[in-house]
């Protein structure tokens, strides 16, 4: 079967770019001493999971409990959860899990601490429990070194749990500025006597400069699995290394100069990122994606030189892809034209 005769609209996912794209950011990171923790979020899926472990990654990052339930069930065994969880059920679902697998979770703030606390009081091994800092991107996290060490003081004296050490999810371009946080923080708690055993730093559109960021231990890069759009204009790599396309086809020709495809807001990312348009479309240069409704997306024409006829199929590299793979309940798995396998994305939709 070739990639023509897949119905539409639906993801394509290379898995040779896939697995240069692992050994790319795997290698880097063993040149430099890093450990490898690289994020689920942008595939959902455990066999893309368990091929990164396989090349050498220390574990998995999640960012929901739904999404580490799923692969805990799939036989991943060394979890990072870098959320606040609240509440008395996700607590109990927490407390489940780390009968199952090796977990650790992060906490910005007393009131969260005390809740983990509150759960593994009685647990036969103690939660780890990471501090988040905000390094400059401005979300969660602590606002200062002081306010990391006071809080991993806090998480080392509670029933329970264990300090993990740090984690930050940076600002993309800040590097500098995150170093500088960063190694002011380690040297803050190393000096009280709670040296980080694990300083945690994220984010693929600074992956090639993670070994710059000193104190940190370990890199949770998502996106780079499969690159996208946003990713190619920070220099992650090139269009030729985009794993993930969504294939549409040309619906209707209402003018000369407008396309409209089978693709809208419910299989292309409405993230525009910067960008010009809702995504690339390699093999017609010039044209742009103009909007999406929810089952239709429109190309402006006007700059190309050949143009689609309706029935033609197109593949769109995404602007975001980690969004596009929360909205397919399946992806199709191709090499070159051929198409390998169509799978389900276990852990898509786990908003819990």
């Amino acid at each position: 079967m070739s990639i023509i005769d897949i119905d539409t609209p639906a993801v394509l996912i290379d898995i040779d770019r896939v697995d240069a794209n692992l050994r790319r950011v795997q290698d880097y990171a063993d040149s430099h001493g890093l450990a490898l923790r690289p994020h689920i979020k942008t595939h959902k899926l455990p066999r893309f999971a368990q091929q990164a472990i396989d090349l050498g990654a220390v574990g998995i990052t999640v960012q929901k409990l739904g999404e580490a339930e799923v692969m805990a069930d799939a036989g991943i065994r060394d979890i990072f959860l870098p959320y606040n969880i609240i509440g008395l059920a996700k607590l109990e679902r927490l407390r489940a899990l780390a009968n199952r697998v090796r977990i650790a979770v992060t906490a910005d703030s007393e009131e969260t601490v005390l809740g983990l606390s509150s759960a593994f009081i009685d647990a036969l091994e103690p939660l780890r429990v990471l501090v988040e800092c905000d390094t400059g991107m401005g979300r969660c996290g602590v606002q200062s070194p002081a306010a990391a060490l006071a809080l991993a003081q806090m998480i080392d004296a509670a029933p329970g749990l264990a300090f993990g050490g740090l984690m930050t999810y940076p600002a993309a371009g800040q590097v500098e500025a995150n170093a500088a946080w960063l190694a002011e923080a380690r040297r803050v708690l190393t000096d009280a006597g709670l040296p980080p055993a694990i300083v945690s730093n994220g984010g693929t559109p600074d992956v090639w400069r993670a070994h710059e960021v000193t104190a940190a231990t370990e890199h949770r890069p998502g996106t780079y699995i499969y690159l996208d759009r946003f990713q190619v204009a920070k220099g992650v790599g090139s269009f030729a290394d985009c794993a993930l396309t969504v294939l549409a086809t040309v619906v209707s020709r209402p003018t000369e100069n407008r396309a409209i495809i089978d693709a809208g807001s419910k299989a292309l990312t409405s993230d525009l990122l910067g960008m010009d348009g809702f995504g690339l479309i390699e093999a017609y240069p010039g044209a742009v994606i103009t909007g999406l409704s929810e089952e239709h997306g429109t190309i402006d024409l006007t700059n190309c030189a050949t143009r689609p006829a309706i029935g033609d199929k197109l593949r769109i590299i995404p602007n975001h892809a980690c969004v596009v793979s929360n909205l397919f309940d399946t992806v199709t798995l191709i090499s070159g034209d051929a198409v390998v396998e169509t799978v389900p994305v276990g852990a898509r939709g786990r908003v819990d």
